[in-house]
């Protein structure tokens, strides 16, 4: 990534390659026309999980009251979450220590209260999960699971009625319905005791099957961005969101004043509709996020001074997500840091792992005259930082993922030697939901070298347009799987940059801004890659 650390180089850079103006640098499945995409003509196998709602927030409910004006009506009452309609009556959003919650919050119900879908699900229902429990001091109650095929018109009830217990418990349901179908939860006994319900998750009836485009997606996968590892250092600001201020160490001596990540973006996600522009987060990220929640998933950022956990039980553990977001990390991880996440992903987790551009010291500057990105000036960057995850974790010390980063800078402008093979997951990267990725411009970027024998499953993406499609050398981008968990590295941080956030750092739009002169498939690559990574596509 081209991200300038010294004024003086950057203008004799250009001057050099007359590259100055044109070198780019740095719930329901919703419908997928909100950043339209180029949609692929291609078929995927789609997950028979076509709708999943844990009532994950962020940090403020969007339902605070049971009963909203006017009062005695459900009208008052609706609310967004995950980019779809529901109505919850006689119900709220809650996360006091008394709701049973899988995660952070659950739904409420009391008297009759209801939640109610206010959209259909179009692959039919198959089954149902919920998980409900008694508010924690009222008495147990009962609720029912009912269907309609009509639009809400008519309902029939799912199986029988279901009373709560003290602690969260899974009922399923069999409807076997296909088409359009939309639920509505009822607490049907009880009076003013209160209920909990959480995780519910649909499962369709379309039989798996294969679609274009890319099919069914997923909702409510949980994605964390890394902000712990000094990704604000110098020139860079790979965070979502950052509304503080503080000082960072800079690779000439001294520091700097960068702008700080905090743990939930603010405004809310849930004011994000299909036309927010990514401006409605602070951060060179945001464009991502911003993407990704409407698209019915959820982001956070893991903030400085909060260390990476998994298994600790933490509010932050990686056992709460689904998908941790690295990009470009300039510290080394602690070794509790990579066990963590040699762990995570050993354990079904994905992990999204970026670099940058280097050289073969940390010291001076690369061959082509920048210096490399070691941007606090510790002696490591993030092709070093990577490398020494994969070779000094302290499980598999072996390269487990099956390659490992080269110490180069490279430019290719743009690269269309993709992988073109069968492939079932790296078609889903490659042809997925977002669009196609069919190119890839990388602006002082890393390559990576694969090791199948280590690692049998890794796969390369993007080549340089010099080397052998489908060779072990010059990777741009690949994927493996490790465990039952999930990797995608890509070699420049440039890619991501959507061109806005910190305003005292040089940002340069590589997400979209690649768009005048062909250079689409960025933006398709990482919403493709990160829902792969979630196991929501």
């Amino acid at each position: 990534m081209l991200k300038l650390t010294n004024l003086r180089v950057w203008v004799l850079a250009a001057a050099a390659t007359g590259m100055l103006a044109s070198c780019q640098k740095n719930g329901q499945m919703p419908a997928l026309t909100d950043a339209d995409q180029t949609t692929s003509t291609k078929t995927i196998k789609t997950l028979a999980v076509s709708l999943t709602q844990g009532f994950e927030v962020g940090s403020t409910s969007p339902k605070t009251a049971y009963d909203v004006s006017p009062t005695g009506s459900s009208s008052g009452d609706n609310v967004t979450l995950s980019g779809s309609s529901w109505n919850m009556y006689d119900a709220l959003i809650g996360n006091l220590a008394a709701d049973q919650k899988a995660g952070s919050w659950s739904a409420r119900v009391r008297n009759t209260g209801k939640i109610n879908m206010l959209f259909d699900v179009t692959t039919g229902i198959s089954t149902v999960t919920i998980k409900s429990a008694t508010y924690n001091g009222d008495t147990p109650s009962t609720w029912g699971l009912f269907y309609s095929t009509n639009g809400g018109s008519s309902w029939t009830q799912s199986g029988s009625a279901i009373t709560t217990t003290a602690t969260l418990a899974t009922s399923t349901f069999t409807i076997t319905q296909t088409g359009n179908v939309r639920l509505e939860i009822r607490k049907l006994t009880g009076g003013s005791n209160r209920i909990n319900i959480d995780d519910i998750t649909i499962n369709d009836n379309a039989g798996g099957g294969t679609g274009g485009g890319g099919g069914t997606v997923l909702t409510g996968k949980k994605f964390l961005f890394d902000a712990s590892h000094l990704e604000n250092a110098g020139s860079a600001d790979w965070q979502i969101d950052a509304d503080g201020t503080e000082q960072v160490a800079i690779y000439t001596g001294g520091t700097t004043t960068e702008t700080k990540a905090q743990r939930i973006p603010t405004p809310s996600y849930t004011g994000i509709t299909s036309t927010t522009a990514e401006t409605y987060w602070k951060g060179a990220l945001s464009a991502w996020a911003v993407e990704l929640v409407k698209r019915g998933e959820l982001v956070e950022s893991l903030p400085v001074g909060t260390a990476i956990t998994y298994g600790g039980g933490g509010a932050q553990d990686l056992s709460n997500y689904d998908v941790f977001v690295v990009c470009e990390p300039n510290r080394l991880f602690t070794a509790a840091e990579k066990t963590a996440l040699m762990n995570f992903v050993a354990n079904g987790g994905g992990l999204f792992m970026i670099a940058d551009h280097t050289a073969a010291t940390t010291a001076g500057t690369d061959a082509n005259g920048y210096n490399p990105s070691d941007r606090d000036g510790d002696g490591y960057d993030s092709p070093r930082v990577w490398n020494d995850l994969m070779t000094n974790n302290g499980i598999n010390n072996n390269n487990p993922f099956g390659f490992n980063i080269n110490y180069v800078d490279i430019n290719e402008s743009p690269s269309t030697n993709v992988y073109t093979g069968s492939n079932a997951d790296a078609q889903k990267v490659l042809n997925g939901a977002a669009g196609t990725a069919s190119k890839m411009a990388f602006y002082d970027g890393s390559t990576a070298t694969l090791f199948p024998g280590n690692n049998s499953s890794v796969q390369g993406l993007f080549w340089r347009n010099s080397a052998t499609n489908g060779g072990n050398a010059n990777a741009m981008a690949l994927l493996a799987t490790y465990g039952s968990g999930r990797v995608v590295w890509i070699g420049d941080s440039s890619d991501a940059d959507d061109g806005t956030g910190d305003t005292g750092d040089s940002l340069f739009n590589g997400w979209s801004g690649d768009a005048p002169s062909g250079y689409t498939s960025h933006s398709s690559f990482h919403l493709n890659a990160s829902l792969w990574l979630a196991k929501a596509q």
